[in-house]
């Protein structure tokens, strides 16, 4: 199995940096969304961009392709297209042509493979066929018959040892793959309601745009299934559980991988946590200053209207069926306490919260209070304290029935009080270590590359999830399977030369604009002065 992911990146990133070679935008060919319709729908990605011929001649020129894929991949792909695309016959057909990649989990092969859809100039099958017969000896092209009639070719490349399978549609359009299975269930596709997994850009944005993705988030849990070990992970968890369509576009960034867009929510299908705070205003982000040092992950969560947010969560846990669970419990701190506490909480809840996990796996939900010392009171009533200023709670999952569902992972927790948070983890050692650094002021937010990186974030935004590399390498490396862990296994090669990606969602007229963020780290000054000098 290779690192698909690796490749996808890497393609999409060589978009990025090949702007300056894009001059056929308007070329003739199908329409970008026809081609699209091809692309069988259990798809999770799809990078589209627009083919020319100085794509590949970028891929020994910039650290960003270095970094994600490194030599050996980059020598796969240049030979495919040495000696396939740089063909005098094939080349003219794909010129400025929408190139689609689609990146599909295979639940049957446990499985990560991806499948390229385009359209050619002219007749593609009459012209492979006349490729076939040169018979050079560095690749050898055989008729291969598919599903409903269609045809097809497979295509050997020789230096590399590896075969490459080609369908040909109805339509001069084709589809291809080193996965044979791929190509076989694209030939039995049928195009129904295609606009249920994948919203398209309009044509305007489509020819101004450099690159573009797609992400059908349903197909995001079956993805990340063939990604992890674990499949109950909580990396990226509350976005795979959402039912939308997104469709963002490429800015261009030597060091850096932006795309933006919106992502639609699907009102037809089950409400998810996160379509809560779609009808909530954007907020400035200010709790990030207080993550710690060791973050590793974190998703942020952030509320105009806290009094409105409760409304819905109380809502949408009762579509959900969670009442027999909450209320008996709800009931008994009324009886124990005489506490109110759900409209206690409410009323002095502030604007943002937020739950981390440290480089020590160590699990912390922060909480902003309108006012901490009013707070404490409600705490200690329903807490058993350990000291003056630490309690455990009494009672089973509070934190997810007053927040949601990503504080389930919370389930009797020890809290403190410091200013207007309050401070929720697992474990009293991990509580301990937290207010140490917060009394002591080390937070991620004084590193000065993080600084760097916080500059082109959005400031407002509803739901944040943002990982740092270096602090999360441990944890990745543990809980992917062993063909993707390796991408952080080598110090400084790899994903470990990036410091961090960011995903943040923000309310946009019921549904979230959506801004995707991947930056590499900076180079160490000190390092390059010394090479220099020798």
């Amino acid at each position: 199995m290779r690192n698909i992911i690796m490749t996808i990146i890497l393609l999409v990133v060589a978009v990025g940096i090949s702007v300056m070679y894009f001059k056929n935008l308007n070329s003739p060919g199908q329409r970008p969304g026809k081609v699209m319709g091809n692309i069988p729908s259990d798809a999770a990605l799809i990078f589209e961009y627009k083919n020319d011929e100085g794509f590949y001649d970028i891929f020994n020129n910039n650290t960003l392709l270095t970094t994600l894929i490194g030599n050996d991949k980059s020598a796969e792909l240049a030979n495919l297209k040495a000696n396939v695309l740089d063909n005098p016959l094939l080349q003219p057909l794909f010129e400025g042509q929408s190139l689609f990649i689609s990146v599909h989990p295979q639940t049957t092969t446990n499985d990560i493979d991806f499948l390229l859809t385009t359209s050619g100039n002219g007749n593609v099958g009459e012209v492979f066929e006349q490729v076939a017969a040169q018979k050079n000896g560095k690749v050898l092209i055989h008729d291969m018959p598919l599903a409903a009639g269609k045809k097809g070719f497979t295509i050997y490349l020789n230096d590399i040892k590896r075969k490459f399978y080609l369908l040909m549609n109805d339509d001069n359009t084709f589809s291809a793959s080193f996965s044979q299975s791929l190509v076989e269930a694209a030939a039995k596709y049928r195009n129904e309601h295609h606009e249920h997994f994948f919203v398209q850009l309009s044509d305007q944005q489509n020819a101004n745009s450099i690159a573009n993705l797609y992400v059908n988030y349903r197909q995001l849990q079956p993805f990340f299934d063939q990604l992890f070990k674990n499949k109950n992970t909580d990396i990226f968890r509350s976005f795979r559980l959402l039912f939308a369509i997104g469709a963002f576009s490429l800015n261009y960034k030597s060091d850096a991988l932006m795309f933006n867009g919106i992502s639609h929510i699907n009102d037809k299908e089950p409400k998810s946590y996160l379509d809560i705070y779609r009808f909530q205003q954007p907020m400035e982000n200010k709790l990030k200053s207080i993550f710690p040092a060791s973050l590793a992950y974190s998703l942020n969560f952030a509320v105009s209207d806290p009094l409105k947010f409760e409304q819905d969560l109380l809502q949408w846990q009762h579509e959900a069926g969670y009442d027999k669970d909450k209320k008996p419990i709800f009931d008994k701190i009324k009886k124990e306490t005489s506490i109110d506490l759900s409209s206690e909480f409410i009323k002095l809840l502030g604007n943002e919260f937020a739950v981390i996990t440290t480089r020590y796996q160590e699990k912390i939900a922060l909480i902003q209070i309108k006012n901490g010392l009013n707070l404490r009171p409600f705490m200690v009533n329903i807490s058993h304290m350990i000291t003056d200023d630490m309690g455990q709670f009494n009672y089973d999952k509070l934190p997810f029935y007053l927040l949601g569902d990503a504080f389930s992972i919370f389930r009797r927790p020890y809290f403190m009080i410091a200013d207007n948070y309050l401070i929720i983890c697992n474990s009293q050692s991990g509580m301990q270590e937290y207010y140490k650094n917060y009394t002591a002021g080390n937070f991620m937010s004084k590193n000065d590359e993080y600084s760097r990186f916080d500059n082109l974030q959005a400031e407002r935004s509803n739901v944040s999830f943002f990982v740092n590399f270096k602090n999360a390498s441990q944890i990745l490396k543990e809980d992917l399977k062993p063909e993707y862990a390796k991408a952080f296994a080598d110090k400084g090669k790899g994903w470990n030369n990036y410091y961090a990606a960011a995903y943040q969602f923000t309310a946009s007229e019921k549904d979230f604009y959506t801004n995707f963020y991947m930056r590499q780290r900076m180079v160490d000054s000190a390092k390059v002065d010394t090479a220099v000098r020798r």
